[in-house]
């Protein structure tokens, strides 16, 4: 028996679990889970960080500090109480970042993506480089809290002014556990940064930058490397101290949904994808990148992932606004239990209302219930009267976001669809994987929930030698070790078909 331990960050949640191969099969168990709590920081004060560039009620930090201590305390207990461990692998959410100075020292906690900090970044990246060009290189979806902008955004601060290297948060991570500076590829490629075909930095990408902001950044980049390989030891106190004497750092898919596809138990070649959680990214695996104008339109990325397959894929607004819904009714004195608020909205009138679950105005926290409101009257809709419509609202319209953006993939890429599978935290809401196999027509493989994890514990197997083959045998012990469940479409494609003409004429 082989046993590995995986660090796993969410947006609202961080973990270590322990996982032991044997015999083709994966048991994982939770040795940690710790809260992840954003901090906003007053703009201009000394604990800013540095960072200016946030509006009047000052800019939104990770406590990266806290998360750390929380990985320390989970792998203290994979090591004591759950070894021998024969390495460790980080994934976590893309796209921020922490800036080290000459010594090896954070500058600050890294900037929150939900930050407004790079309004207009974008616009004046795009002005050196057009849009066009910049997705024909580097192929990814344009989001404003991309890399490339919040360095952008960054421009001309002390603290950037200061550092000699920039990582993102799960290289960050694995910095403090080995000394080792490197780029995971799966969370370069959605930066911005990265030259879609060759998978290095593209300097075209950074001129702009440069030109555009005065962001010279390309210094700061640590080299890249491929999922699957070794790093290296554990820093020697920090192992002996957590009881990991002998484990080494593996570079893993350390985009949380690089490691989530790797375990979808499918045949690329027909299924579709959805890794669910607060984000939903949806699409098709691919050998090659799809750089095509329609697809720039069509607002799809290529993030590279796991033994050389690009992810094809949409960001989708994900669960995020019901989490959101349910912290604003708590704020008003009405809270409510998940399993409660699921229960009544299977009963609540089918697409009564529908929202385009990727309209910016969703992005930021806030009174989600509010917006939720004022999109449906912007549409012509009467807007819930209830948190049981509400909540059948939401989940209505990210089944239909899934069906759109399943239905574009497929178009874009040439790939034929017939089964789509759901991963994550979402593979557990049954109302919503029951809506989305009506939404779609298609049927709904849900499982396993532990899909990151998985990922995440096999591509270290994979990169120790426990485990030859790659992707498919990672994926030949997902489905081994996983309790899958499927759901037939049986919804009224008429209805669904309607529902998409109000948000898509």
């Amino acid at each position: 028996m082989s046993t590995y331990a995986a660090v796993d960050l969410g947006a609202s949640s961080g973990r270590v679990l322990v996982g032991h191969l044997a015999a083709g099969r994966l048991e994982t168990v939770e040795a940690s889970r710790f809260a992840n709590v954003p901090v906003r920081v007053p703009a201009g004060s000394s604990a800013a960080d540095g960072a200016t560039q946030g509006g009047a009620a000052g800019t939104l930090h990770w406590d990266v500090l806290r998360l750390w201590r929380g990985v320390l305390e989970g792998l203290r207990v994979a090591g004591h109480e759950h070894g021998p461990v024969r390495s460790v692998g980080v994934d976590t959410w893309a796209v921020d970042h922490g800036l080290l100075d000459a010594d090896g020292a954070l500058l600050g906690n890294p900037v929150h993506y939900r930050d407004e900090r790079t309004a207009g970044v974008p616009e004046r990246v795009f002005e050196r480089m057009p849009a066009a060009e910049h997705y024909a290189l580097t192929g990814v979806q344009v989001q404003p809290f991309n890399t490339i902008f919040q360095l952008g955004a960054a421009a001309g601060t002390a603290q950037l002014a200061a550092a000699r290297r920039m990582l993102l948060v799960p290289d960050l991570l694995g910095y403090w556990l080995s000394g080792v500076e490197v780029t995971e590829l799966t969370n370069a490629s959605t930066t911005g940064l990265l030259d879609a075909a060759t998978g290095g930095w593209s300097e075209r990408a950074l001129a702009a930058l440069r030109d555009a902001t005065g962001a010279d950044v390309g210094a700061l980049l640590a080299p890249v490397v491929a999922p699957g390989r070794v790093l290296g030891p554990l820093r020697p106190d920090l192992a002996a101290e957590l009881g990991l004497g002998g484990a080494e750092l593996v570079a893993v898919g350390s985009h949380d949904t690089a490691s989530a596809v790797a375990a979808v138990p499918m045949d690329p070649s027909r299924a579709a994808y959805i890794s669910s959680g607060t984000w939903s990214l949806v699409g098709v695996e691919l050998d090659a990148p799809v750089l095509t104008e329609a697809s720039r339109a069509a607002n799809f990325t290529n993030e590279l992932g796991v033994d050389g397959t690009v992810r094809y894929l949409r960001n989708v607004a994900g669960l995020w606004l019901l989490s959101e819904s349910m912290r604003a009714w708590a704020a008003q004195g009405r809270p409510h239990h998940l399993a409660e608020l699921l229960e009544a909205a299977e009963h609540a009138p089918s697409l009564a209302c529908v929202v385009d679950v990727d309209d910016p105005a969703f992005t930021p926290p806030g009174d989600m219930p509010s917006r939720i409101a004022a999109a449906a009257r912007r549409t012509g809709q009467r807007p819930p009267p209830d948190e049981a419509t509400t909540v059948r609202a939401i989940l209505d319209s990210l089944a239909l976001g899934y069906r759109r953006a399943i239905r574009q993939a497929s178009a874009l890429s040439g790939r034929t669809v017939d089964v789509v599978h759901v991963v994550g935290g979402g593979s557990r809401n049954t109302l919503l994987c029951r809506l989305t196999a009506d939404a779609t027509g298609l049927p709904v493989v849900a499982g396993p929930v532990e899909g990151t994890a998985m990922g995440n514990l096999l591509v270290q197997a994979w990169a120790t030698g426990a485990l030859p083959g790659g992707l498919p045998a990672i994926r030949e012990v997902v489905v081994a070790s996983s309790d899958l469940t499927r759901w037939e479409p049986t919804g009224s494609k008429a209805a669904w078909d309607a529902a998409e003409r109000i948000l898509w004429p």
